[in-house]
């Protein structure tokens, strides 16, 4: 069937602000998406509130609507532009709730829109839990016992009925919001009117539990002819009971057995076809008794899911791009598979290599809070590893995930009180696949594991082979000593140098000098959707350790860009675009471009952005054999975060070009003692401050530079572990604190300036010139991280004495650090004295905010600035015609009983940005008053 010639114009709506249970995989399946209808001709319109997205650039869609995601919002769109189609199933939860809402205020019979992908009614009787519970029995399938409930007294029966253990599941929420197992009658009634609060229908499930049953989610797409493909199967490490985005997860299947993988199989695709008008992607969810094999549907997600952008890294198949073109009338097999170019998108992918996709958390920044893991989304990111094995892939995500990880364990983080581990397995939480570890290490039998955990046996003796490397290992005094067959076998297994230099307590280089002594490389194969069994085109790559190698490096110009890895408090997408943007720069100016994260959502990931792609942790020895074989003519760091910026001197130690800011520049920036000499020597006033090493140090140097001060270590991302404090004991704490996460760390004293206006900078500086992009005012006072800050652009309430004077200070800084690309510099104003507070020499979270808010390619310039390109050379001047506001979102709802006071350390997961004329419109004074507020309290 061709497409449907009758659209024109789509619609897409996005997801708004990362939060907790949506974040930036909706940035991913909406770009992808807005490119495949664009390539049809069709002009796309997009709404989305999150200024941080690719999505909502001019090279993604016709017109972007930098709008609130409200139907006031879809109203004012359709009134301004004709619109023939809506696609809500590229936003999450958020777009599907939007759509339901615009169509039952008749907005879209009013301007004649039509939803494409999936209609109302097939909404409605996946999201409405009765509705569906009563679908899938009638189609002959099974479901949990469960009752729906409207009111608290309707759930007190539903209970009495069913019998504890059970859970209780909202309808039409996000990331399991609200939801929860509850074990004990006393439990109940709290948890069931924070169920119901939580349903915007006031609507919740209550199902029988299945605790310590298996997991597993298909992802599957239907076209308007009922045809229906499989993409990945996934398989969750954990059992029932922890909700899938905090669960490790596992492609393909590794513990199902056939009988109950085709069962299950075709269970999905009886459910995907009986349900309506749907053409597009979907996710199913079922539960497996490991005892019996006995199948249940949990759910079904009609729309692209968190678990789409993983399963289309996994296999490389577009499902969002694949998804788009079918919503406006295709069949599966009028398309092509974008990976091989020559084969049909009519078919199921064969994967020859094994993905874990494991979360990341932070708890840390979350005081208080509650850190078992349960039917209630917490993580705030995930990475993904790809390996030739279940362990090699384990390992590589564990050395994925920013946490200082080398591996799993053989490492100085290990536990060894077995009574701790026990208890840790019980109750799960963030770190529990370490404990498995820790608990077979320590020689607990893997019954008692099971039993504690539930996590299959095939898993934990996967992980005891690992165990027993280690034990084979201890009998080896140095690196010369091990045979090259079992050298081989350990890093086949996923072992960095790293772990390997731990466990024979010797120094990392030895170890990487000896096996390379003995040519033993990784090597790089393709992801290629078939196995092999069909060329591929897509230069897609994950590394192993085997014969052939499958990337073959061009004699072209190349440079790597290093991305930012999982998405975390003080680190997320924002990065992504500026990466992004980096490589768009990098084709432009003629250079190969080749990307390195290990990021499943994100757009930089997508298999045709960069023009090579390594799917690989952000970990200097993967990206030292990646650098060894390609031979780049430099990489730049400054676009993905600190992540990127601190391998910054092992690129400078072995050689490698930095493209921009050199090592020491940044080096000298990101000191906050070196840093602040600086400014003394350049004459830039600063806050009274120094530099301890211990408590009494500390103590000493408060007392001189007087409370309350500012405590915080160097070389952190987020304000971490940054404390105001006003006593010598307070500060004890802290500095202890600190010293005990952060052993190798130096502690920053810094005069805290009270009621103090903070501002910020961010500029592009070519080491002759600067051009500064915007210069942002906070609404809060200084004290309150900038990340969890309003901030308004451009500035309100600031003296054109005090502009003149931060932006001369800027100058001067730019200049003295040697800066070339970017720089964001923090700034107090106190009785009309500007303070400069600190400089971060490379992209920030609030540069995607100003490209947005003045239209300009930013990051596009800053990169070619960065190769060498003049200021003088570009046409960057834009003036906004009134102000834009950049305002946090939080995430707290996941955490009931956190401490939610705002303070140096940032705790907003997103951010949205809103458009005002002037100073009265009421977005602005009501934050305005929220300030006030702070401040008098």
């Amino acid at each position: 069937m061709p497409k449907d010639s009758s659209i024109q114009s789509v619609l897409i709506i996005g997801s708004g602000p990362i939060i907790i249970g949506q974040a930036c995989e909706f940035d991913y399946s909406g770009s992808q998406a807005s490119r495949s209808l664009r390539e049809e001709g069709i002009e796309v319109s997009l709404i989305n509130s999150n200024p941080a997205t690719i999505m909502t650039d001019q090279v993604t869609a016709d017109h972007i609507y930098l709008r609130p995601l409200t139907v006031e919002s879809i109203e004012h769109i359709l009134q301004e532009r004709k619109i023939d189609a809506v696609l809500a199933t590229m936003g999450g939860q958020t777009a599907l709730n939007l759509a339901i809402e615009a169509g039952k205020q008749g907005i879209w019979d009013k301007y004649n829109v039509k939803l494409i992908g999936v209609d109302l009614e097939a909404i409605d009787l996946a999201e409405n839990r009765e509705r569906f519970k009563e679908h899938v029995i009638s189609i002959g399938m099974s479901h949990a016992p469960s009752r729906i409930a409207n009111s608290f007294l309707e759930g007190k029966e539903a209970a009495q009925e069913i019998g504890f253990p059970l859970v209780i599941r909202p309808s039409f929420t996000l990331g399991g919001t609200g939801g929860g197992f509850v074990m004990k009658e006393e439990d109940y009634d709290a948890a069931l009117r924070r169920g119901l609060d939580a349903s915007p229908t006031h609507e919740v499930m209550i199902d029988k539990a299945v605790l310590g049953w298996k997991e597993y989610e298909l992802e599957l797409l239907r076209d308007a002819n009922n045809n229906v493909v499989i993409i990945c199967t996934v398989e969750n490490l954990d059992p029932m009971g922890i909700h899938t985005g905090d669960s490790i997860t596992v492609a393909p299947a590794m513990t199902l057995s056939d009988t109950a993988f085709q069962q299950m199989r075709d269970e999905a695709i009886l459910l995907m076809r009986s349900m309506g008008n749907f053409a597009g992607g979907c996710n199913v969810q079922f539960a497996i008794n490991p005892e019996t094999e006995d199948i249940i549907c949990i759910e079904i997600n009609p729309r692209v899911s968190r678990s789409s952008a993983l399963a289309s890294k996994a296999t490389g198949y577009p499902i969002a791009k694949i998804a788009a073109k079918l919503a406006i009338g295709y069949t599966l097999d009028e398309l092509k598979n974008q990976i091989t170019k020559t084969t049909s998108a009519f078919f199921e992918p064969t994967l020859d290599y094994v993905i874990v996709k494991m979360p990341r958390w932070n708890f840390e920044k979350f005081n208080g809070a509650d850190t078992t893991l349960g039917l209630q989304m917490k993580s705030v990111g995930e990475v993904m590893a790809i390996g030739r094995s279940f362990a090699e892939a384990l390992q590589k995500a564990c050395q994925s995930q920013e946490n200082n990880r080398a591996g799993l364990g053989a490492d100085k983080k290990e536990w060894i009180r077995t009574e701790d581990i026990l208890e840790r397995l019980e109750k799960a939480s963030d770190d529990r696949i370490y404990r498995v570890k820790d608990a077979l290490r320590l020689g607990v039998p893997r019954k008692t594991i099971h039993k504690l955990t539930g996590i299959d046996h095939w898993y934990l003796t996967e992980i005891k082979k690992l165990v027993d490397l280690e034990d084979k290992l201890l009998k080896y005094n140095v690196p010369e000593d091990i045979p090259r067959d079992f050298f081989f076998q350990l890093k086949s297994s996923g072992y960095s140098d790293a772990q390997i230099a731990w466990l024979m307590r010797i120094d990392e280089e030895s170890v990487t000098k000896q096996r390379k002594k003995l040519g033993i490389t990784r090597t790089y194969k393709m992801v290629d959707t078939c196995a092999a069994e069909f060329e591929a085109q897509t230069p897609y790559f994950y590394s192993t350790f085997d014969k052939e190698n499958e990337s073959i490096p061009s004699d072209k110009k190349k440079i790597i860009v290093l991305g930012s890895g999982p998405n975390r408090i003080g680190q997320g997408i924002e990065f992504d675009y500026c990466c992004v943007h980096g490589l768009l720069a990098l084709k432009e100016e003629g250079y190969e471009s080749i990307m390195i994260n290990c990021n499943p959502e994100t757009v930089s990931t997508d298999f045709d952005v960069a023009d090579k792609l390594y799917f690989e942790p952000i970990f200097w020895e993967h990206l030292q054999e990646i650098i060894e074989l390609e031979k780049p003519e430099g990489v730049i760091v400054q676009l993905g975060g600190q992540t990127a910026l601190k391998l910054s001197e092992n690129l400078r130690d072995h050689g490698i070009k930095i493209i921009g800011t050199s090592y020491e520049d940044m080096d000298l920036a990101e000191d906050r003692g070196r840093f602040s000499d600086l400014l003394k020597e350049l004459d830039i006033p600063y806050p009274k401050y120094g530099v301890a090493d211990d408590a009494d140090e500390a103590i000493k140097i408060a007392n001189e530079v007087t409370y309350p001060v500012l405590v915080r270590p160097s070389y952190v991302l987020g304000g971490q572990r940054m404390r105001i404090v006003i006593n010598d004991d307070e500060l004890e704490r802290q500095v202890l604190n600190i010293f005990k996460h952060m052993p190798d760390n130096r502690v920053l004293i810094d005069q805290f300036l009270e009621r103090a206006k903070e501002a910020e900078i961010d500029a592009i500086c070519d080491g002759e010139d600067i051009h500064i992009m915007g210069i942002m005012e906070h609404i809060e006072p200084a004290g309150i991280h900038s990340g969890d800050s309003s901030a308004v652009l451009p500035t309100y309430s600031l003296s054109e004495a005090v502009l003149k004077e931060m932006a001369a200070y800027a100058k001067k800084l730019a200049l003295a650090l040697n800066i070339k690309g970017l720089i964001n510099i923090q700034f107090a104003i106190k009785d009309e004295k500007v303070y400069v507070i600190e400089a971060n020499p490379r992209a920030s979270r609030t540069t995607p905010f100003i490209a947005k808010a003045y239209g300009v390619p930013y990051l596009n310039v800053a990169t070619k600035v960065m190769l060498g390109a003049k200021l003088k050379d570009f046409d960057i001047q834009k003036e906004l015609k009134g102000y834009a506001i950049k305002i946090p979102v939080f995430s707290f709802n996941k955490f009931p009983n956190v401490d939610k006071q705002l303070g140096p350390e940032m705790k907003s997961t997103g951010e949205a940005i809103q458009f005002i004329e002037d100073l009265t419109d009421p977005v602005f004074l009501e934050i305005e008053r929220q300030r006030y507020m702070y401040l008098t309290r």
